[in-house]
């Protein structure tokens, strides 16, 4: 059974499911509001992906599309982690949480107020403790990765991915071009440079092709269909090619979720 203290997590993508996953496994009902196009590329370990198939498992642990809120409240009762499309967090006033996370990692802040509940934390830049949230959670890899801040930002954005095996920007995939975006390859493949791994644009008279930037594993690909703009992020490749990162929690995620966890832990502990 889950605890009766609902956490709201603002984010499904795969750094707040980390963080919703040691929520979960340490006994608390965790509620995710998403957007209800999620763009996340590392979808087989986003509870976001819920919004597409309606449901969806991460770590055994399984996360349904909730569409309103008694059904988000049933499926935490039947043990499950509910994605209700709620970009503006509308939610949490109407279930008015102690703790709500904004996980949504979009380097800015995107609506969230330390008045939204008693514990408000916050992961990543854009945000500052003290001001916007009562914490924040360092995300940049590194020596302070998961660190909590009790004053002030976290480090800013430097638009430079972590680097995998000593790969770092030439891993991560940007779109060539405005329009809907078609897979051709699936998380999980094997790809060599060059090769072809989705289209973007035929909606528009012309596919441009969206080629690998190294030999790897297909660890992130975004969901087909979705428009995309030229530049925003469509792909991620890993250089160690084992299929099997694709299909668990990162080490970066779960760091971020210890912090997340700590403070949790602290003020129910209060």
């Amino acid at each position: 059974m889950r605890s009766d203290r609902i956490i709201i997590v603002r984010g499904a993508g795969d750094l707040a499911t980390g963080v919703i996953a040691v929520l979960f496994r340490s006994g608390f009902g965790v509620i995710a509001l998403e957007s209800d196009e999620p763009t996340c590329i590392r979808r087989t370990v986003s509870f976001a992906q819920a919004l597409f198939d309606e449901q969806t498992e991460v770590e055994g642990i399984t996360a349904i599309y909730a569409p309103d809120r008694e059904a988000a409240l049933q499926a935490v009762r039947d043990d499950y982690v509910p994605v209700v499309i709620d970009p503006d967090g509308s939610l949490i006033a109407e279930i008015k949480p102690e703790i709500v996370v904004d996980a949504i990692i979009a380097k800015r802040n995107c609506g969230t107020t330390m008045d939204m509940a008693p514990l408000v934390i916050a992961l990543g830049p854009g945000f500052c403790a003290g001001e916007d949230c009562h914490y924040v959670i360092e995300t940049q890899r590194g020596h302070n990765l998961g660190r909590i801040i009790e004053s002030g930002p976290a480090a800013p954005n430097t638009g430079i991915p972590g680097v995998i095996a000593g790969v770092g920007k030439e891993r991560v995939i940007h779109s060539p071009a405005d329009g809907v975006f078609v897979p051709v390859s699936k998380i999980g493949d094997s790809v060599r440079a060059g090769q072809t791994i989705a289209q973007v644009g035929l909606d528009r008279g012309g596919a441009v092709n969206v080629k690998a930037s190294i030999d790897g594993c297909l660890r992130g690909l975004l969901h087909g269909g979705l428009a995309v703009r030229t530049g925003m992020k469509i792909a991620d490749i890993d250089p160690r090619d084992d299929s099997g990162y694709c299909y668990s929690i990162s080490d970066k995620a779960r760091t971020i979720a210890g912090g997340v966890l700590q403070l949790v832990c602290a003020y129910y502990t209060r």
